[in-house]
């Protein structure tokens, strides 16, 4: 089953963020991660929400993207996105794939 990291970022220092979006791209690659949203424009459709910027990511399975979240590949970028951004993030399972 597929699974997803939703993450809510709101960056404090734009410079090391830009590293950090460097670096991780090829840590979600080498784990089967893809982006399927980036930074791009968000519009509340009910309530409130406006995150700053707003990622999703899917993985092949949770153990895929638990994996890729502990992984040493990921970890230098993490602690820069740690160091630069305040950041809420979700593992969200997915539904089966549709057979047929």
């Amino acid at each position: 089953m597929p699974a997803y990291v939703v993450v809510e970022i709101a960056v404090h220092d734009a410079q090391t963020y830009e590293r950090y979006k460097l670096l991780a791209p090829p840590a979600i690659t080498a784990y089967g991660g893809r982006y399927l949203a980036r930074g791009g424009a968000t519009e509340a459709l009910e309530g409130s929400w406006s995150p700053p910027r707003f990622v999703i990511l899917e993985f092949p399975t949770v153990e895929k993207a638990r994996a890729w979240w502990a992984s040493p590949e990921y970890a230098p970028a993490k602690a820069l996105r740690q160091a630069a951004a305040e950041t809420r993030m979700l593992l969200v399972e997915g539904l089966p794939v549709p057979l047929g």
